[in-house]
């Protein structure tokens, strides 16, 4: 049975409440900081005062900066989006329409890739003089327009490479051939030259010229020789263990988001492997045409011939003249001439002369899709220093060889993968870092899915972390969890998300309000600056919808027929990013990473729930292994790390292996008050110190666990900390190897600390919580589409709580709650897939509102508007010149009229209703909505709807009599494009480089459906 920290039961706690006064915000029911002055008033409410009304000194909002950038957020709060160049397809005009669109509709920034994903090739040619002027263009018009532009870092979206890297600059691969002779004899031959290994993605992204380059390019490294061993045993899996290859993990069944540490293995019998001392150098034999002359011992012999090759990686899906090698990511020459052949050029043609936040801004790594390198011509030499000895006689491993024993060989692979990522960070993502910064530039980086190192460690380096997730397609969610615990570690300000991206099926059918509650999801996550994938150059405005990413992403472009009303949805992005930033997480579990690479972060599966995964009550981060080491310090029992995050429990991975250095942080860490859950290490996973290394490890073990089994003793207190180990709760199954222990154990162990969960509810809500100063900001969603009223437990005390509504910037007291055990319980009601903040803040002397018997008001329907109703279409659209009368809504694609059944875009409804004098304040309820909608009432614009609820204050434009009502409704491509279809091509109102739909292909649900009514808002109820 697993142990389960205790769930408070929600519907025993009365929601009417007496707040005897008010203190500052507590966690776990401890008081935190100084006392404030007490306050007298109480506020009672309930059904049998429901007359009366009281003063209650409520939280003020917070600081009046927090509260302005929430109604008005800055520009560095707005989405951004990947601006995509079709190969050659891009022009002057069509440059400035993007980016004046941009700025209209509410986007700051955008990710500049040019990429070739089968559209007909453009006449611009990629990177020539044609092609910089016009980059330079658009970077300076996005400066006139106070848009931040991102700059790839080379062609294709993802790597660093172009027709300019040659072989010798590519990444490498270390090859081997095989001779066997008998000896006593002379051999006196050429050795095979060991052959290049076939491209991860294949010969088929080569040209004709780049593959002879790839098959020419050979250089020798070393031949070593060796009695041949008995039977034919081969290290398991050695292509991913020596990188050879790294599959994509989201996209591929079965690829390992780990190497299990070289603790245990089976060991093989001593005639099957190669004994160390028993290898012969012949390197210095090898004549320059590859033959060898060498006195050959008696017995049978193996030699192995080693040359580094290219590996055949090509920049991917580069334009045509972009097409190349990528380059060696070990040595910082080859990056250095790539940088200067690409980035050096375009900054060259904008000009030094920038100003801060617009035009360009940052320079950006994209998708890891290169695989893996494991060698270059500098590789033994940085393996020797690194690692402190020579990886020479070990060689044979790479090729599956058992050199001295299995352990050792893959204590050695795994000092290979340490050193490939070292050079990695080193020479490759941490200098283009070191070259954005110099010319004055951030850096933004995607470390994750092919890339042979830990992505935690990989993403340190980038000042923006970045992750992905899609709207159709694979499962990258691990990647969002990852970059935000980059960013919390470290004290970075942005999450980064490529955002929605699609694979075929999403054909103009996505737009706001069906991507609300993934992109909630998201904000829940970590995330906090949302760049839609994609928004496609579109060379030629008048052509809708014109230029596509062939079938990949969504369409979040000025062309689609939604466009004019997006700006409110990216207001509301605009408001949770902004408030998303401020401050601090809230954490209280840090999970530390294991060393080695290649590693993806995965928490247990227990501490998340649902397909997409939320957090439960008490939140977590991961935590590379080297943020550990040399920033962690503990400050009144809780884990301080150096960009401001704190801790209260450390989790180690379930290994047995842990190198001398980080075991001895992980003591220091207890002896100073921390607490650490996890088992006890028994090995180091390297060769480096071996096996010195090992009895190192097991004497700081045994000092830091001391009895602790995770049996019979399960807890041990050591110096202020302490230590705890239950090996009683089984690891959790998976579809693949589990990182961590039960979250149940790290949640008992709080629970016993007296920490209660940060956030429950009694309903399907998702959260996240930041702190921000003496405010506490929780963002709260419902994942359902349908109304839910829940009670909300937050760890709040003291404080009363505040709805800012992110959709319109509202923001208004919750004046019911009530308060128990150090937590605020707050009903709350939402609308299908709706969002809000709940925000605790100081309370501000002297500021009261009146008393209410709940948070939430009744809406009670007044009347129904039947219509008549006149439907304007627009003609340039293909929609009939005159307007009709329609005696009830209707569905367009149910309509007979091809003009109607097939049309696409905007249509404007108008009717009249009658108001008495008098009147109480009325709210009108749209009904149904496919799929947008803009509400004017008597001239005056009262905003757009996109999401639930689906009503409109009409206070502000109500007037006696007579009332003039205006709804204006976008739909959705599809319906224009099926229509299409059919028609001759000189017939059709739509253009685009891709039309998915057949003429039968299904309608799509179009217009104002209704019931359109009048409501009124009855006073708030509990």
């Amino acid at each position: 049975m697993k142990t389960r920290a205790t769930r408070l039961e929600i519907g025993d706690e009365t929601p009417a409440t007496v707040v005897p006064e008010l203190r500052k915000s507590t966690e776990g029911g401890g008081r935190r900081g100084s006392c404030l002055r007490r306050h007298s008033l109480r506020f009672l409410v309930g059904p049998l005062l429901g007359g009366l009304m009281a003063s209650l000194a409520v939280a003020a909002p917070a600081a009046t900066e927090l509260a302005d950038g929430f109604a008005t957020p800055p520009d560095s709060a707005r989405p951004w989006v990947y601006w995509y160049f079709m190969d050659g397809n891009l022009t002057r005009e069509g440059l400035t329409a993007d980016l004046e669109a941009m700025r209209a509709a509410g986007i700051g920034g955008a990710i500049f890739l040019e990429v070739n994903i089968g559209i007909p090739r453009g006449p611009v040619e990629f990177m020539s003089p044609a092609w910089r002027e016009l980059f330079g263009h658009a970077v300076r018009e996005a400066d006139r327009l106070g848009i931040e532009i991102a700059l790839g870092t080379g062609p294709g979206w993802c790597g660093t490479g172009g027709p300019w890297v040659k072989p010798e600059q590519s990444m490498q691969h270390l090859v081997a051939s095989e001779t066997t002779v008998t000896g006593p004899q002379r051999f006196a031959g050429p050795l095979p030259r060991p052959a290049p290994r076939t491209p991860f993605f294949g010969e088929r992204t080569l040209t004709p010229e780049l593959a002879r380059l790839w098959k020419e390019y050979y250089r020798d490294v070393a031949v070593l020789a060796f009695r041949k061993p008995l039977g034919g045993h081969r290290l398991a899996d050695v292509d991913e263990k020596a990188l050879y290859l790294r599959a994509p993990y989201s996209s591929q069944p079965r690829v390992k988001p780990f190497l299990p540490a070289p603790a245990r293995h089976e060991e093989v019998p001593s005639g099957e492997v190669i004994a160390r001392d028993g290898i012969v150098d012949l390197t210095a034999r090898l004549s320059a045409d590859g033959r060898l002359e060498w006195e050959v011992p008696a017995g049978e012999w193996t030699i192995l011939r080693f040359g580094r090759t290219a590996t055949g990686q090509t920049t991917r899906p580069a334009p045509n003249p972009g097409l190349g090698f990528e380059s060696d990511k070990f040595e910082p020459a080859a990056l250095d001439a790539h940088l200067e052949q690409f980035a050096g050029k375009l900054i060259q043609e904008i000009g030094p002369s920038r100003r801060p936040g617009r035009g360009l801004t940052t320079l950006h790594f994209d998708s890891w899709e290169m695989s893996a390198q494991n060698w270059s011509e500098n590789f033994r030499s940085e393996f020797q220093r690194r690692r402190g000895y020579d990886p020479l006689p070990w060689l044979p491993a790479m090729t599956g060889r058992i050199v001295g024993g299995v352990e050792t060989s893959e204590r050695f692979l795994w000092d290979l993968r340490q050193t490939a990522q070292e050079l990695v960070l080193a020479h490759h993502v941490g200098r283009l870092r070191d070259f954005a910064h110099r010319h004055g530039l951030k850096f933004s980086s995607e470390p994750y899915d092919m890339n042979p190192g830990a992505d935690l460690s990989l993403g340190a380096v980038a000042d923006v972390p970045m992750c992905e997730f899609w709207w159709k397609g694979f499962d990258t969610a691990y990647s969002v969890i990852e970059a935000a615990s980059i960013a919390h570690t470290l004290g970075r300000e942005v999450v980064a998300a490529e955002a929605f991206t699609s694979n075929p099926g999403e054909d103009w059918r996505a737009f706001p309000g069906n991507m609300k509650t993934l992109g909630d999801w998201a904000f829940a996550a970590g995330v906090n600056r949302i760049a839609f994938h994609r928004f496609q150059h579109q060379p030629w405005p008048g052509r809708r919808p014109g230029m596509t990413m062939g079938s990949y992403g969504v369409h979040w472009e000025h062309t689609q027929t939604w466009w004019p009303f997006v700006p409110a949805y990216h207001r509301y992005l605009a408001r949770c990013q902004w408030l998303l930033r401020q401050g601090r997480p809230v954490a209280d579990i840090l999970y530390l990473a294991a060393e080695g690479a290649p590693l993806i972060f995965r928490p247990p599966p227990s501490a998340t729930r649902g397909v997409w995964p939320d957090r439960l009550g008490y939140n977590f981060d991961g935590c590379a292994p080297e943020t550990l080491l040399e920033q962690a310090q503990v400050r009144d029992g809780r884990l301080l790390l150096a960009g401001g995050m704190s801790y209260r429990v450390l989790v180690l991975p379930e290994r047995d292996t842990m190198t001398p250095a980080l075991l001895r942080k992980v003591g220091e860490l207890v002896r100073a008050g921390a607490t650490v859950i996890g088992p006890r290490p028994a090995k180091s996973p390297g060769l480096q110190g071996y096996p010195q290394c090992d009895a190192e490890v097991q004497r700081l073990a045994e000092e830091i666990w001391g009895p602790c089994d995770g049996g019979n003793v399960k807890a041990r207190e050591l110096g202020r900390g302490r230590i705890v180990w239950d090996a009683t709760v089984p690891v959790e199954r998976g579809r693949e190897p589990v990182q961590y222990g039960d979250y149940a154990i790290a949640a008992a162990e709080l629970a016993r600390q007296g920490v209660v969960p940060d956030f429950e509810s009694n309903g399907p809500l998702r959260y996240t919580h930041r702190q921000v100063g003496e405010t506490e900001v929780y963002f709260v969603a419902n994942r359902e589409a349908r109304v839910v009223d829940v009670h909300a437990v937050f760890r709040v005390a003291g404080r009363a709580p505040e709805l800012w509504d992110p959709d319109t910037g509202a923001r208004r007291p919750l004046p019911v709650f009530s308060e128990k055990g150090g937590r605020t319980t707050v009903p709350l009601r939402f609308e299908p897939e709706q969002s809000c903040f709940v925000v605790f803040a100081p309370p501000e002397p002297g500021r009261t509102v009146p008393a209410g018997e709940g948070n939430f008001a009744a809406f009670q329907e007044r009347q129904t508007l039947p219509g008549p109703w006149q439907v304007q279409f627009e003609v340039q659209a293909g929609g009939p010149d005159q307007p009709l009368a329609w005696t009830r809504l209707e569905d367009w694609s149910r309509l007979e009229d091809p003009r109607v059944r097939h049309y696409s875009g905007l249509a404007t409804y108008r009717t009249r209703f009658e108001v008495a004098d008098g009147a109480a304040a009325l709210w009108l309820d749209l009904g149904r909505v496919e799929v947008m909608a803009r509400v004017q009432l008597n001239g005056r614009d009262l905003g757009v709807r996109w999401c639930a609820p689906w009503r409109v204050d009409l206070s502000p434009a109500l007037r006696p009599g007579a009332n003039e009502l205006e709804i204006t409704v976008a739909n959705l491509w599809p319906n224009r494009l099926i229509g299409d279809v059919a028609l001759p091509v000189e017939q059709r109102r739509s253009w685009t480089t891709r039309n998915p739909f057949k003429a039968d292909t299904p309608l799509l649900p179009s217009g104002l459906l209704g019931p359109v009514r009048l409501m009124i808002a009855s006073p708030a109820t509990p």
